[in-house]
Protein backbone atom coordinates (compact mmCIF):
# COMPACT_ATOMS: atom_id res chain seq x y z
CA UNK A 1 0.00 0.00 0.00
CA UNK A 2 2.76 2.51 0.82
CA UNK A 3 4.63 1.40 -2.56
CA UNK A 4 1.65 2.74 -4.85
CA UNK A 5 1.34 5.70 -2.42
CA UNK A 6 4.91 6.62 -2.77
CA UNK A 7 4.36 5.78 -6.75
CA UNK A 8 1.28 8.09 -7.05
CA UNK A 9 3.12 10.92 -5.10
CA UNK A 10 6.24 10.71 -7.22
CA UNK A 11 5.40 10.34 -10.89
CA UNK A 12 3.45 13.51 -11.29
CA UNK A 13 6.43 14.99 -9.60
CA UNK A 14 8.56 13.07 -12.40
CA UNK A 15 6.16 14.19 -15.26
CA UNK A 16 6.68 17.90 -14.47
CA UNK A 17 10.31 17.28 -13.53
CA UNK A 18 11.12 15.70 -17.63
CA UNK A 19 8.02 18.29 -18.99
CA UNK A 20 10.73 21.44 -17.37
CA UNK A 21 13.54 19.86 -18.35
CA UNK A 22 12.44 19.49 -22.32
CA UNK A 23 10.68 22.73 -22.12
CA UNK A 24 14.00 24.91 -21.23
CA UNK A 25 16.66 23.50 -22.83
CA UNK A 26 18.08 27.17 -23.89
CA UNK A 27 21.83 27.58 -23.29
CA UNK A 28 22.11 30.17 -20.87
CA UNK A 29 24.98 32.01 -19.53
CA UNK A 30 25.88 31.07 -16.04
CA UNK A 31 28.08 34.13 -14.66
CA UNK A 32 30.47 34.28 -11.23
CA UNK A 33 31.38 37.42 -11.86
CA UNK A 34 28.62 39.96 -11.09
CA UNK A 35 30.76 43.14 -11.82
CA UNK A 36 32.19 42.66 -14.96
CA UNK A 37 30.50 43.03 -18.19
CA UNK A 38 32.37 40.23 -19.73
CA UNK A 39 33.19 37.71 -16.88
CA UNK A 40 36.82 36.19 -15.93
CA UNK A 41 34.03 32.80 -15.42
CA UNK A 42 30.82 31.76 -16.49
CA UNK A 43 29.58 28.57 -17.98
CA UNK A 44 26.64 27.74 -20.39
CA UNK A 45 24.48 25.57 -19.58
CA UNK A 46 20.74 24.65 -20.11
CA UNK A 47 18.49 26.03 -18.27
CA UNK A 48 16.84 23.04 -16.35
CA UNK A 49 20.21 22.27 -15.07
CA UNK A 50 20.81 25.70 -13.56
CA UNK A 51 17.35 24.99 -11.79
CA UNK A 52 18.01 21.27 -10.99
CA UNK A 53 21.55 22.84 -9.27
CA UNK A 54 19.88 25.45 -7.28
CA UNK A 55 17.33 22.84 -5.99
CA UNK A 56 19.89 20.15 -5.51
CA UNK A 57 22.31 22.73 -3.45
CA UNK A 58 19.25 24.24 -1.42
CA UNK A 59 18.52 20.77 -0.53
CA UNK A 60 21.69 19.91 0.96
CA UNK A 61 22.09 23.20 2.59
CA UNK A 62 18.59 22.47 3.97
CA UNK A 63 19.80 19.37 5.04
CA UNK A 64 22.86 20.22 6.57
CA UNK A 65 21.34 23.06 8.63
CA UNK A 66 19.05 20.51 9.67
CA UNK A 67 21.51 18.38 11.13
CA UNK A 68 23.01 20.78 12.87
CA UNK A 69 20.05 22.36 14.77
CA UNK A 70 19.18 18.77 16.12
CA UNK A 71 22.63 18.03 17.62
CA UNK A 72 21.18 18.77 21.20
CA UNK A 73 18.61 16.54 20.36
CA UNK A 74 21.12 13.69 19.10
CA UNK A 75 23.39 14.45 22.20
CA UNK A 76 20.68 13.67 24.71
CA UNK A 77 19.61 10.49 22.80
CA UNK A 78 22.60 9.01 23.26
CA UNK A 79 23.02 10.37 27.23
CA UNK A 80 19.78 8.57 28.05
CA UNK A 81 20.76 5.77 25.96
CA UNK A 82 24.19 5.17 27.96
CA UNK A 83 22.34 5.63 31.30
CA UNK A 84 19.82 3.34 30.23
CA UNK A 85 22.25 0.70 29.19
CA UNK A 86 24.22 0.90 32.22
CA UNK A 87 20.63 0.30 34.69
CA UNK A 88 19.71 -2.43 32.67
CA UNK A 89 23.40 -3.73 33.08
CA UNK A 90 22.97 -2.83 36.96
CA UNK A 91 19.13 -4.71 36.70
CA UNK A 92 20.83 -7.59 35.75
CA UNK A 93 23.86 -7.61 37.98
CA UNK A 94 21.60 -7.60 40.95
CA UNK A 95 19.15 -10.20 39.42
CA UNK A 96 22.40 -12.38 38.96
CA UNK A 97 24.06 -11.83 42.31
CA UNK A 98 20.95 -10.60 44.37
CA UNK A 99 20.31 -7.91 46.49
CA UNK A 100 22.43 -8.00 49.87
CA UNK A 101 21.22 -8.96 52.96
CA UNK A 102 17.98 -10.60 50.60
CA UNK A 103 16.90 -13.99 52.18
CA UNK A 104 14.45 -15.69 50.06
CA UNK A 105 11.14 -16.81 51.48
CA UNK A 106 11.44 -14.38 54.46
CA UNK A 107 8.52 -12.15 54.58
CA UNK A 108 10.64 -9.10 56.00
CA UNK A 109 13.50 -9.91 53.04
CA UNK A 110 15.65 -6.84 52.35
CA UNK A 111 14.70 -4.81 56.20
CA UNK A 112 16.98 -4.63 58.75
CA UNK A 113 15.52 -4.17 62.27
CA UNK A 114 17.55 -3.45 65.23
CA UNK A 115 17.06 -4.83 68.65
CA UNK A 116 16.32 -2.47 71.25
CA UNK A 117 19.39 -1.98 73.56
CA UNK A 118 19.13 -4.01 76.82
CA UNK A 119 17.76 -2.24 79.83
CA UNK A 120 20.20 -1.43 82.63
CA UNK A 121 19.95 -3.11 86.26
Amino acid sequence: MIRFLKALVLLPIAVVIVLLAVANREAVTLSFDPFSPEPVFSLVLPLYAVLFGAVALGILVGGIGSWLGQAGTRQRARYHRREADRLAKEAAELKTFGTPGFEPGYAGAGTRTALPAPAAR
